[in-house]
């Protein structure tokens, strides 16, 4: 791993908190788990989404960046009805 890729990575995510993205993470055996939901913090080494169901409950998720550079989640940014991705 290329600590300065995940420095950008971290980087793009931090300017993104509190913006509305699409998440789409792998889940093995040709499954994914595609989502729309709030970038909602970042941490040194996490950042954590939430998400809101139908039925009213909010479901908070972290994921790593190595997780993104590793391809396994994927995020794209819902800005201005543009959607962009970051990687």
């Amino acid at each position: 791993m290329d600590k300065s890729s995940l420095f950008q990575i971290k980087r793009d995510i931090e300017t993104c908190v509190g913006q509305k993205i699409q998440l789409k993470a792998n889940k093995g055996r040709k499954k994914a788990f595609i989502r729309e939901g709030i970038l909602e913090n970042t941490y040194p080494s996490i950042f954590v989404v939430k998400f809101e169901n139908d039925y009213e409950t909010t479901r908070r998720v972290s994921y790593s960046y190595t997780d993104i550079l590793t391809k396994a989640v994927e995020i794209v940014i819902c800005k201005d009805n543009r959607k962009i991705q970051v990687s």
